[in-house]
């Protein structure tokens, strides 16, 4: 399974109904948590979603909406009694406040934290599991900001029955030919893998656009991807106070995601100052028709 769930959508100060920006990315068996802004523990309880499946966190930048309920997860984790290795990747300031945090706690976590530096110079691969790769490259906004990228791969190749069975290969045999194995059969032929399958079909990849100006740099790491997500703080009509504070708008997010051939995009980060949604999409889907709101406990299927 590969999914986006939704844990905030909103940009600097939280509302009754929105929270700073937290996401959930479900890669098979493991999750990925990208920013972790306040409230992001009390909204994965919300949600039901178990704490002890994330294996990674990211955070996209050191604006407080991203980060500020980090702390508090990792406390929480402790208490709970986890001894499995976490991984962050974030800015390197990051590392000096977390360690801060937990001296003037005299608090020690029961598992070992694994901090790895996002630095503009490395942006690239970030860390690959078995399933799934992660890439990291830079945003544009006001102090040093990344994007992520999520390439799901498709490891098992697609089996051709009729073949399989015209060369006489039993059926106890089929997943290991999905594997990418050669058969033997009993008379010593050995019938090649890609006589009997065909490659496997092409990952999914979701793209993380974190807070950033409207940046066509992007674009090349965005291209093609199945599902993009892309702040739009403010509606058209504030574009110069977009501009001013490193923000995108609707329709800026839509031209980016059209000029990348995206698939789908999603839209979230909502300044406090809107109390309706409905205008974000009004905006954007004449310029990128397959466009939807982030909605806070909602997962989105890649």
């Amino acid at each position: 399974m590969f999914a986006v769930t939704i844990l905030g959508n909103n940009s600097a100060l939280p509302t009754p109904e929105r929270h700073p920006t937290a996401q959930i990315i479900t890669l098979n068996e493991q999750l990925v948590l990208v920013d972790c802004g306040e409230g992001t523990q009390v909204q994965l309880a919300r949600y039901k979603i178990r704490r002890s499946r994330i294996r990674h966190i990211l955070i996209s930048h050191l604006h407080g909406d991203h980060y500020f309920g980090l702390i508090g997860l990792l406390n929480t984790l402790s208490m709970l009694g986890r001894t499995e290795p976490l991984f962050l990747y974030a800015p390197p300031e990051l590392e000096a406040i977390i360690a801060l945090q937990l001296q003037c706690a005299a608090s020690v976590l029961n598992y070992p934290l694994t901090f790895k530096p996002l630095l503009g110079e490395n942006a690239g691969l970030l860390f690959q599991e078995k399933d799934y790769e992660v890439s990291f490259f830079p945003t544009r906004h006001r102090i040093a900001c990344y994007g992520f990228s999520f390439n799901m791969r498709r490891r098992k190749r697609k089996l051709i029955p009729e073949q399989a069975r015209a060369y006489e290969i039993p059926a106890s045999f089929y997943s290991q030919l999905q594997e990418g194995a050669d058969y033997l059969r009993k008379d010593g032929t050995l019938v090649h893998n890609d006589w009997v399958t065909l490659p496997p079909e092409p990952g999914k990849r979701y793209v993380y656009c974190a807070d950033t100006i409207y940046n066509e740099e992007m674009i090349p790491h965005i291209q093609g991807a199945d599902m993009v997500y892309h702040e739009t703080t403010y509606l058209q009509d504030q574009t110069q106070k977009a501009a001013d504070r490193f923000h995108s708008t609707s329709v800026e997010a839509a031209t980016i995601a059209k000029a990348a051939n995206a698939k789908k995009l999603l839209i979230g980060h909502f300044s406090s100052k809107y109390t309706e949604l409905q205008p974000f999409l009004d905006e954007c889907r004449p310029v990128f028709p397959n466009t939807d709101l982030a909605e806070e406990g909602v997962s989105y299927i890649i």
